[in-house]
């Protein structure tokens, strides 16, 4: 299908905003904003929040991986056999704790992003996320934070940065305020970043780096 038809799914883990971001690119979605459509959400959980809005809304949802808590997950192959069937073109991750399997990867080159609350590299990897990734960023001392868009590799955090916002860290910032303001800033930048990658505004540079095409002035980019 072309790029202005592109069909993404969203990956969701049930966190401490659980579905937020996934409510906020459907509803663009839906009302125009973003020139595509959510047509699989894929989750690890099965009561998560994303799950259950997007069963509200009449998207099917996938189970993965198989565990021992969730016997009806499907297997790495199974997931992309399953996306293929759907038409899926890009693989929108938020949330979700473990490493994105490598057939994954292999399967959706340069078409898989990911959501992070810091302004990567700094507070990311292994077992930094949600309010823990907050509070590490007031005790350092910084005075900002904000979230980061990336394409994702096959390790935690590392892959080419896309997009970032900037947020103050307020002198008497609690973990809760500075995730609340972050947050904001997440629900915007994702729909912003989805919408150029849908619009074919993505440009990857010789040297690997993406950047995002302007859209009133083609010549001009971010």
């Amino acid at each position: 299908m072309g790029l202005l038809q592109s069909l993404p799914f969203y990956f969701t883990k049930c966190i401490v905003w659980e579905g937020s971001n996934f409510r906020s690119i459907h509803e663009a979605c839906l009302r125009g904003s973003i020139h595509g459509d959510i047509v699989v959400v894929v989750t690890s959980k099965q009561g998560c929040g994303g799950a259950d809005y997007a069963r509200d809304k009449g998207l099917p949802v996938i189970l993965f991986p198989k565990n021992k808590l969730e016997a009806d997950g499907i297997s790495p192959a199974d997931l992309v056999a399953t996306l293929r069937s759907f038409e899926v073109d890009f693989v929108l991750l938020a949330g979700y704790l473990k490493l994105i399997p490598a057939e994954l990867i292999q399967a959706y080159p340069r078409s898989i992003l990911n959501i992070h609350p810091s302004l990567l590299p700094a507070f990311g990897g292994k077992g930094n996320y949600g309010m823990k990734v907050h509070k590490a960023v007031i005790a350092s001392g910084a005075r900002y934070t904000g979230p980061t868009i990336h394409f994702v590799d096959e390790h935690y955090d590392t892959g080419r940065i896309l997009a970032q916002r900037v947020v103050p860290v307020l002198a008497k910032d609690t973990a809760e305020e500075l995730a609340a303001r972050v947050l904001r800033e997440e629900h915007r930048i994702y729909v912003e970043v989805i919408t150029a990658l849908c619009e074919d505004r993505v440009i990857w540079r010789e040297d690997g780096v993406p950047i995002i095409r302007s859209k009133e002035n083609p010549n001009e980019y971010s």
